[in-house]
């Protein structure tokens, strides 16, 4: 085989074997009321990104709910309306340490229509619970008004399909801002590029 040739081939291999390294880790979610597909994004928020994905292969977030849905109607206190739903407010003996907040100053990242975002109250405490977008919200991004702080919340995804389940979420009949009933969240796994079923090992579960 002559040089050219190999150096071709060669070249071709080292593309897709970075093709395949750069791909970005996907999550179905599978709900009561269908499935969400959210890509994850580690190269841009490593620390967010590392977290949610540790509690879905830990199998932390199988039979939790989306428990809050935050419509233009139900803040009546908040000058700043947002729209989003919540999920995954799990018990402190079921959680890890509290993450450093990483604003989307710092990963480029927006809070657009479908992002996937950690919940939070102070900068730096948030652990499990996730929120995802309806429309756009610059209000939660690094600077916006919603928060007093200014920091905004941490994006680290964003949903690929399935934003019907999260809209038919967010219209649930709910008391205030709490879903009632909530909406169980049937299993959360990382699967392959192709929307196929494949669970990672369960791992890094906290202690009991």
């Amino acid at each position: 085989m002559n040089k050219t040739v190999v150096l071709l081939i060669g070249g071709f291999l080292a593309v897709t074997a970075l093709g395949t390294a750069a791909e970005a880790p996907r999550v179905l979610i599978r709900t009561e009321l269908g499935e969400i597909l959210i890509e994850v994004y580690p190269d841009k928020a490593p620390t967010t990104a590392a977290n949610f994905l540790r509690y879905v292969d830990a199998g932390l977030y199988d039979g939790t709910v989306f428990h809050r849905t935050v419509t233009l109607a139900n803040q009546p206190n908040d000058q700043v309306k947002i729209e989003v739903i919540q999920a995954a407010l799990l018990p402190p003996d079921k959680t890890f340490p509290p993450i450093a907040h990483e604003t989307t100053a710092m990963t480029g990242l927006r809070h657009r229509d479908g992002t996937v975002s950690m919940a939070r109250s102070a900068p730096g405490s948030a652990t499990s619970s996730f929120f995802i977008c309806i429309n756009d919200q610059p209000e939660l991004d690094f600077g916006g008004r919603r928060n007093p702080d200014g920091q905004g919340f941490a994006v680290f995804g964003r949903v690929l399909s399935g934003l019907d389940v999260v809209r038919k979420i967010h219209v649930q009949p709910a008391e205030g801002q709490t879903l009632k009933p909530p909406v169980k969240i049937i299993s959360a796994v990382r699967v392959e590029a192709k929307h196929l079923a494949v669970p990672k090992a369960r791992m890094n579960r906290p202690p009991k």
